[in-house]
């Protein structure tokens, strides 16, 4: 159950990781702010968005680094399931009886005085 929720969590992080990192321009965006790319009109203003989007981003990826870590403890530390070998050797076995190779009347019915 909590190895589920962790991946979940886990998915959840890589997205926004990502989303994060394209969401940032690189060093070279700000020659383009000055040709009137529009890159400086942002939300966060010209030079907001650095600190606010970085600061976001580094929490984010330490949070999805713990949860790496956890999710690596809950897979090393796991108990260990039972091997194919030992399934089948503690399956219970059906033992077939054989059938009962008697001769069986074909008419129980019939008194044997009777002819047929």
């Amino acid at each position: 159950m909590l190895y589920g929720i962790l991946l979940v969590i886990q998915v959840i992080l890589a997205i926004g990781l990502i989303a994060l990192i394209l969401l940032q321009h690189g060093k070279g965006a700000d020659a383009g702010a000055a040709f009137g790319s529009g890159a400086s009109a942002t939300v966060f203003g010209a030079r907001g968005s650095a600190n606010a989007l970085s600061r976001a981003t580094a929490i984010t990826a330490t949070a999805f680094f713990v949860n790496s870590l956890a999710l690596a403890y809950l897979v090393a530390n796991r108990p260990e399931a039972p091997s194919v070998i030992d399934l089948i050797e503690t399956a219970p076995r059906i033992i077939e009886q054989p059938a009962d190779l008697a001769p069986v009347d074909p008419a129980p019915d019939v008194p044997a005085d009777v002819p047929n």
